[in-house]
């Protein structure tokens, strides 16, 4: 019974992702499924169910079962990846929208951890981009770099990738990052760039990337749709005693 649910779940899965059912859309009803394919109800419905579990469809009470969004980007929690790197590994259709580029900014210096009590802001670039992910705008990062550790970073790195400058053309070694991560309603700058309605939310993830002799260098500010990203991450349980 499982094996044959997960047959039917993945031709489903199949034609909703080349589109025979659409988004917005019903998928055929329990009854209609053990006609296509053979099956019991109990078939079909475990099959529907882990669709719904898995966030392809929304059950409907009275209407069926509706394709919903699902084409989400997988990002990983853990670890540091330049978006390029990511990009790449997910296989998706990337450019970069510079709208912010000011070399000459000011950030609270506690932003980068420096506790000395005569600095209270500390000069950075200040950049902002515009991701746009297979034709669409989805993130808007806003990347704060300490001149004093990076003095100069040309415009063209921005467009590209500032990682690949920073390790390829100025040597240095980014070794690790902390990362918070919040769900927040959309403001209005979010609504602009990113074309959203009032109302949606955004998934925020802050970050401070040092190098390898642990001096912070970069403060991130990355601005994610909720509807359009997960987060991912591996844990192991650490065994006690």
């Amino acid at each position: 019974m499982r094996n044959k649910a997960t047959l039917i779940y993945n031709d489903l899965l199949q034609k909703i992702e080349q589109e025979v059912y659409p988004l917005g859309s019903y998928l055929p009803s329990e009854n209609q499924l053990c006609e296509l394919y053979g099956i019991s109800r109990e078939t079909g419905r475990k099959a529907l169910a882990s669709l719904a579990e898995n966030g392809y469809i929304q059950k409907i009470r009275g209407k069926g079962s509706l394709v919903i969004e699902h084409r989400q980007y997988e990002f990983p929690v853990s670890g540091i990846v330049s978006y390029q790197e990511l990009a790449h590994q997910l296989g998706i259709q990337t450019r970069n929208e510079v709208v912010g580029f000011n070399p000459n900014a000011q950030l609270p210096a506690h932003r980068f951890t420096i506790v000395e009590p005569t600095v209270t802001v500390a000069p950075v670039t200040a950049i902002k981009r515009v991701r746009v992910i297979n034709g669409e705008p989805a993130i808007i990062d806003k990347d704060y770099l300490l001149k004093s550790v990076v003095p100069t970073i040309p415009k063209t790195a921005a467009e590209t990738s500032l990682y690949a400058y920073l390790e390829g053309q100025l040597g240095l070694q980014i070794a690790y990052a902390t990362k918070e991560i919040t769900m927040e309603p959309a403001n209005e700058e979010d609504r602009e760039y990113l074309q959203l309605d009032k109302g949606a939310y955004m998934a925020v993830v802050r970050s401070m990337t040092s190098l390898a002799d642990a001096r912070p260098f970069q403060y991130t500010e990355s601005r994610h749709r909720a509807d359009k990203f997960r987060f991912r991450d591996f844990a192991r349980r650490q065994k006690r005693g």
